[in-house]
């Protein structure tokens, strides 16, 4: 018997539109619509905005980092204030990544072996060994609602015998996170993560690997660290069909809109991605025009709008030219508008996605999200 069917599935497919699902994935903090985008709350708060902003603006789950929690505040000291979700405020569905990612990326002093990867802390320079059991540990600790397996993630490009390396010890590192797993309250989630960086075999292998251990969920990961677009994409419409219809499928650290929406049409039902924020606090907006930057100055006297015909207050009220003040000012109110923005923009564009699948419409959503995007932004004053 597959032990992918030994699980329990949380996963609900309600709607499919060509290879584009909608479904409704139940966690012990809420159910989470599918397509959803995940923002980034990487140290237990979403950079630029408070939590009630970010429910508001429509996310049913966000996305919290084992790597920073663990090293401060420390997971054993979220788990005695009550876990992530009492200790920060959002009393929502979380899912939180291995802190494998983290490490290779922002760790020069580190050492993998078959065990585990030890690293210098980038805080105080800390000697730390994270395992496939220590991560899992650190998740129930912080009492995320989706955990993630512990993998190796390799920058692209690279050689083949280093991808294939990496594959194959995340596929044993998966067998053991299964195994950490295992006494996990009911309800609680584990995803494997499928790796083979560009590499149409060994993406096979990783994924049909991980379905013959058996999880909630499976992840695509290692792509969106470098490669083009359409190598991803490729890697997408290898990996996408080898996965079970029936568990949720998440393209990690994806994206932008445009790469969502190509993912969201190759099968792809979760995202995340520090993007919205990261580029509201460097003053660009993402609308239905495509992407604005309030720092070129022929917004400086322009009294419009973002969009006026879009539903979240600041993007339809606020004007660009008070954005650009704001943004050129330095001013941190110019970063917390814009994060808010790109945020509400985001999970605007995911209901979009999901009424159009429901209503069998996707391709005409496709079509006239795109040629939106390819307009561009208003014409200047």
């Amino acid at each position: 018997m597959n032990p992918d069917h030994d699980l329990p599935n949380h996963f609900e497919l309600l709607g499919t539109d060509g290879a584009a699902r909608t479904g409704r994935l139940t966690t012990p903090h809420g159910v989470v619509r599918t397509p959803a985008f995940m923002p980034v709350g990487t140290a237990g708060a979403m950079k630029g905005m408070h939590w009630r902003e970010v429910r508001d603006a429509g996310a049913d789950i966000v996305l919290g980092n084992t790597y920073h929690l663990m090293l401060r505040p420390s997971a054993e000291r979220i788990a005695a204030l009550g876990g992530l979700q009492k200790f920060t405020g959002w009393n929502g569905p979380m899912l939180t990544d291995s802190g494998g990612f983290q490490v290779m990326s922002l760790s020069d002093l580190r050492k993998v072996t078959e065990n585990a990867v030890t690293f210098r802390s980038h805080i105080d320079g800390a000697k730390v060994e994270l395992s496939p059991e220590r991560s899992i540990e650190v998740q129930r600790l912080l009492g995320s609602d989706i955990a993630m397996q512990m993998d190796e993630c390799v920058r692209l490009p690279a050689e083949r015998a280093d991808i294939e390396r990496a594959t194959q010890l995340s596929l044993r590192w998966a067998e053991r996170s299964k195994r950490a797993f295992e006494s996990a309250p009911d309800g609680n989630m584990l995803f494997g993560i499928v790796q083979g960086g560009d590499i149409p075999q060994l993406r096979h292998e990783s994924a049909q690997g991980l379905v013959a251990t058996g999880f909630h969920g499976y992840a695509i990961g290692g792509l969106a660290v470098g490669e083009p677009q359409a190598v991803m994409l490729a890697m997408i419409d290898e990996t996408a069909p080898l996965l079970p219809k029936q568990r949720p499928r998440y393209l990690m650290g994806v994206g932008t809109p445009d790469d969502i929406l190509e993912a969201v049409k190759r099968g792809i039902d979760m995202f995340d991605c520090v993007m919205p924020t990261r580029n509201g606090r460097h003053g660009v907006a993402f609308t239905r025009f495509g992407q604005v930057n309030l720092r070129n100055a022929r917004h400086a006297d322009d009294p419009r709008p973002l969009d006026e015909e879009s539903s979240w207050p600041s993007a339809r009220n606020c004007a660009r030219a008070y954005l650009h003040h704001l943004v050129k000012a330095g001013e941190t109110l110019g970063a917390m508008l814009l994060s808010e923005i790109n945020i509400a923009y985001y999970q605007f564009l995911m209901q979009g996605i999901r009424d159009a699948i429901a209503h069998g419409k996707f391709d005409e959503f496709y079509q006239r999200t795109r040629a939106d995007w390819a307009r561009g932004d208003i014409a200047p004053r």
